[in-house]
């Protein structure tokens, strides 16, 4: 059975995701669309930072998975220094990779840090802050709670 993610969990690890990532100061907060636009959202809420942009990253067709991930919609970040990249789950690293390969070519200049409610042991990638580690499916209340079945 999947664990389930409550809001109520959410909101705690909101707030320690923001004293987590405090010495960071990022000028600009960058979801990865769609896992981390909820995450991305209270951050931004939470820190006053109206520097919120996303990207989308497709690394399914259905229940195909991509050789590598499809990104979409990636922002200007001209002029800024630190961009903090927000995702719900670092599974197999390979979007948080993908990402950050194309952020970096873009914006050389920018420090980039990502942040993750949930990380997996096993992922290519480990993000720079991140709470728990996922052993097992978890089921979001964004993807459970408000969305018919």
């Amino acid at each position: 059975m999947p664990a389930y993610y409550s809001y109520e969990t959410f909101v705690n690890d909101v707030k320690s995701l923001v004293d987590k990532t405090a010495d960071f100061q990022p000028e600009a907060l960058l979801a990865i669309a769609r896992g981390g636009l909820t995450l991305a959202h209270a951050f931004a809420l939470a820190t006053d930072n109206r520097n919120l942009f996303s990207v989308n990253s497709v690394l399914y067709d259905g229940e195909v998975k991509r050789s590598h991930a499809k990104l979409t919609n990636i922002p200007d970040l001209s002029g800024m220094k630190r961009v903090l990249i927000l995702d719900d789950i670092v599974d197999s690293g390979e979007t948080l990779k993908g990402v950050l390969n194309v952020l970096h070519e873009r914006y050389p200049d920018i420090d980039f840090k990502s942040a993750s409610l949930f990380y997996k042991q096993s992922s290519d990638i480990q993000p720079d802050y991140t709470l728990h580690e996922a052993t097992e499916w978890i089921d979001f209340f964004w993807e459970k709670d408000f969305l018919p079945q």
